[in-house]
């Protein structure tokens, strides 16, 4: 009995020390940003809070698709065009991210994140640099707004509390939809009049709501459409397809070279905002340098044309020149742009002066009657095309022509009368003054 009372006081002895000594030990230091970021300057907790407060409040499966797209501004700007021009029909076909294609199902996201690229982009980086703070931002701005109670169950969303955590889950299995609110007022006040959300129409829930919010991580991950909670009660009514549902997105991959893209920090800053009185102007220093070589991708304009050929910008800026006469070329005096040069490589040369003739004028040669023309003067002869065509509207000229010479040859001819003599033309006379005498009697 003994024995067993030392023993239990000497492990005792040996807790408390240890405990001692890790209260003593200093916290470990936080993980260095990588060599190529050094010269990043992360985001301080309110501007995150000011970055996220549109979003925040999203679902979970939607929110966990903007940021991931996120870091994709130029799909983001190309699936915006396509959505506007063909609607919601072969977006999975789209050569997008999986992130992109989920969110161009919702045109009023990718239309928003399109509108404001530069919100986009810094979003992008900030997930890319400091994805931890991102989801404790998040989660900071929902207790916010649970707080001034604005964020509640309703027949729209599904708001749960568990361990400190606040999830929001589509209530509808088989619609979501998509929060209105102003980041002005739902974080730190109830509205006046109404409420502080509202929604709009119900949008499907499809495969491509592929991932999810892993609070617990401070991560993005991929569900696979297997679970529980809002997963578990949508799979039922969901058709899963390979196209979003796929091995090859077990693991998250972000577009870290999004980090590249320069940001106006201050089209930012005129956003609206929890905390009014902070700014990015700190962040100017994250941009990098110029880059002429950057564009935005438009696949459109990059199947039809080269657009990195350098002679597209031979003659920006400058005034059209007239170009010189080529062999075979068609000279047009009227023709506007037509200079002078071409119209005098175009006469003919005069021969040189023989003899006597050094001091006669110039006479040019008299054309040749019976000469055949050459095959280019036969070509400028061709009258020009008519606006009706040759047939004049589907009149046959030639053969009307011909009707008539066959027509007038057919009828028999008037009997030709004698040209008078001269005394028939005297006795003609004396008949024409009988008759006026007669007249006047």
């Amino acid at each position: 009995m003994r024995k067993a009372l030392a023993l239990t006081l000497a492990l005792c002895l040996l807790n408390v020390s240890g405990l001692a000594a890790a209260a003593a030990s200093p916290a470990p230091a936080p993980r260095p940003l990588p060599q190529e970021d050094q010269g990043y300057v992360p985001y301080s907790p309110e501007q995150l809070d000011n970055l996220l407060s549109s979003i925040a409040l999203y679902p979970d499966p939607l929110l966990a698709q903007l940021l991931l797209a996120a870091t994709f501004p130029d799909q983001i700007d190309e699936a915006a065009r396509y959505v506007r021009a063909y609607g919601s029909n072969g977006i999975d076909d789209q050569p997008w991210d999986v992130s992109v294609k989920a969110v161009a199902h919702y045109p009023s996201v990718v239309s928003m994140m399109a509108d404001r690229l530069d919100w986009t982009t810094a979003l992008g980086q900030a997930y890319v640099y400091q994805s931890t703070d991102v989801m404790t931002s998040v989660q900071r701005l929902r207790a916010m707004a649970q707080a001034q109670g604005n964020l509640v169950t309703t027949p729209q969303q599904r708001v749960i509390v568990e361990g400190g955590v606040i999830r929001v889950w589509p209530e509808n299995p088989r619609l979501i939809y998509v929060p209105v609110y102003d980041p002005a007022i739902v974080y730190v006040r109830r509205p006046l009049l109404g409420v502080a959300i509202s929604f709009g129409i119900g949008l499907l829930i499809g495969a491509w709501l592929n991932h999810d919010c892993d609070w617990g991580r401070h991560r993005v991950y991929y569900t696979g459409w297997s679970g529980g909670g809002w997963v578990g009660r949508s799979r039922p009514y969901v058709q899963v397809t390979n196209v979003y549902v796929n091995n090859r997105y077990t693991n998250v991959v972000v577009n870290r070279t999004v980090v590249n893209r320069p940001v106006n920090y201050t089209a930012i800053n005129n956003y609206n905002s929890v905390h009014r009185d902070v700014r990015f102007d700190n962040h100017a220093r994250n941009v990098p340098p110029p880059n002429t070589n950057y564009r935005p991708v438009n696949r459109n304009i990059d199947r039809n044309i080269n657009t990195r050929d350098p002679r597209l910008d031979q003659y920006r800026g400058h005034q059209n020149q007239p170009q010189p006469a080529q062999q075979g070329d068609r000279v047009q005096y009227n023709r506007p742009g037509v200079g002078e040069a071409n119209r005098t490589a175009a006469q003919p040369a005069r021969p040189a002066p023989q003899g006597n003739q050094r001091n006669q004028p110039y006479v040019p040669a008299r054309p040749q009657v019976n000469q055949p023309a050459s095959p280019a003067a036969q070509r400028q002869a061709q009258p020009a095309p008519h606006a009706f065509g040759r047939g004049e509207g589907g009149f046959p000229a030639k053969e009307a022509s011909q009707r008539g010479q066959e027509s007038r040859a057919s009828k028999p001819s008037a009997p030709t009368r004698p040209a008078p003599g001269r005394e028939n033309r005297g006795n003609e006379k004396r008949v024409n003054e009988n008759r006026g005498n007669e007249k006047r009697k």
